[in-house]
């Protein structure tokens, strides 16, 4: 199918931005083809360069839980713009927002807000290496973190399309303090704490692994985690940047029933605008300037359009009982998809949690751990891709990425994505 506006924008795009994108996986490598140029979003849609529509199940990777310019938060950004878009100085929005999350989260007390996910995450490290007075952090291979250099070993997400590893230009002595460990492996966590447990400041783990594919981990795993970090004095942080506030009001943590001691947001708390923030107890957040003695600041961190979005987006969701209407649609969309993957050419298993689904490709049925795809797999989830594309259906370029559910979805958009992948299915064999 032809693009030509897509088309014409990615030549000028290649010109003056690198590979023409600004985030790897935008550029189709993993599947394929010119990326698409969006237009415009409208509720479940979007709408290309070429003004050809598609049903959306990207949702800009998650922070779009309520749907495309939601009336509400585009009259909430609306008015916050029309006082001003940043002050670099503390705003009521900043302070309501906040509050919101804390009522919300299970044992924090404290937020401090930033611009990304990545800001947060590397935010939260450096306090946990600061309360701590400990170097050591261990992540799990797979997981993704953000792109700070400490975290870039074993990740997940446009890492784990391309096949690197790591990435080019982070010295060895960066990732010198990060230790990397299988998921769904409590034996070699033991060995590692037995051998290192007294110079580990954190561990950072996403409890519902969404960035190598979704890969849903064992309650036992995780609870054996949360052992771990408290008898050896390390923390345990949270990275909820695709789950809090998505997978329930409390995230993951209030999913699961385990309370992280730091916890790091994204996404969804800022409604589509660009918000990060990490938060922990009293205790822990003190050790943070202007109080403490652990630097962190930004200039745009809390700015009033950001706050606004967000304040917005969560209220709509606590006054919708939006959190449960996900679940319900995540449990139809799990019910129209799986008769449709039993009759499949090929493998292809269906992995859900809450608004969150993942198709894997995987021969030996879906994995827990982060498990490349055969290239022969890979080439088949680029040809489902762009077969799925041809009736308008929108799915993430890279067989990795999870989907989402936005409460913009209704009952008829699930009857069509089941009947658009069993063609799409046909036609990728």
């Amino acid at each position: 199918m032809s693009h030509p506006h897509s088309e014409a924008l990615y030549a000028r795009a290649r010109a003056v931005i690198p590979g023409g994108v600004n985030s790897p996986v935008r550029a189709f490598r993993a599947v394929g083809g010119t990326p698409l140029f969006i237009a415009r979003g409208e509720g479940q849609f979007l709408v290309d360069a070429d003004g050809r529509r598609y049903l959306d199940f990207v949702g800009s990777w998650g922070p779009l839980i309520l749907g495309h310019a939601h009336p509400e938060v585009i009259e909430a950004i609306s008015a916050a713009a029309a006082h001003g878009t940043t002050f670099g100085a503390p705003c009521a929005g900043e302070v309501e927002l906040a509050e919101r999350v804390v009522a919300a989260y299970p044992g924090i007390e404290q937020v401090r807000f930033v611009s990304s996910g990545t800001e947060a995450v590397m935010s939260a490290i450096r306090l946990a290496r600061a309360v701590t007075g400990r170097d050591l952090i261990v992540k799990f291979s797979g997981c993704y973190h953000g792109h700070a250099d400490h975290l870039l070993v074993a990740a997940g997400s446009g890492l784990a399309t391309f096949g690197r590893p790591s990435s080019a230009g982070v010295p060895e002595a960066f990732t010198g303090c990060t230790r990397v460990v299988p998921l769904d492996d409590e034996a070699a966590l033991e060995e590692l704490f037995a051998a290192e447990g007294a110079r580990i400041a954190a561990v950072v783990i996403e409890p519902v692994p969404a960035n190598h594919g979704l890969l849903p981990q064992r309650h036992e795993f995780l609870t054996r985690l949360r052992m771990l970090t408290r008898a050896h004095g390390a923390l345990l942080i949270f990275d909820e940047v695709i789950s809090g506030f998505r997978l329930a009001r409390g995230g993951a943590a209030e999913r699961l029933g385990i309370r992280p001691d730091l916890a790091t947001f994204g996404k969804v708390i800022g409604g589509g605008l660009p918000v990060g923030a990490f938060a922990g107890p009293r205790q822990l957040m003190a050790r943070l300037a202007p109080d403490g003695d652990t630097y962190q600041a930004g200039t745009l961190s809390g700015n009033p359009v950001a706050m606004a979005s967000g304040i917005a987006t969560l209220d709509a969701l606590a006054r919708g009982n939006g959190w449960q209407r996900l679940e319900t649609l995540g449990a139809e969309a799990e019910e129209a998809l799986r008769p449709v993957l039993a009759r499949a050419p090929f493998p292809v298993h269906l992995v859900r949690v809450g608004s969150l689904f993942w198709l894997s490709l995987h021969e030996g049925g879906a994995p827990r751990t982060a498990v490349p795809l055969a290239a022969a797999a890979s080439a088949r989830y680029g040809r489902l891709f762009h077969a799925l594309l041809a009736q308008g259906i929108y799915f993430p370029p890279s067989a990795y990425e999870a989907c989402f559910l936005s409460l913009a979805h209704r009952d008829v958009d699930l009857q069509t994505l089941a009947r658009g992948l069993e063609r799409a299915l046909a036609t990728a064999a």
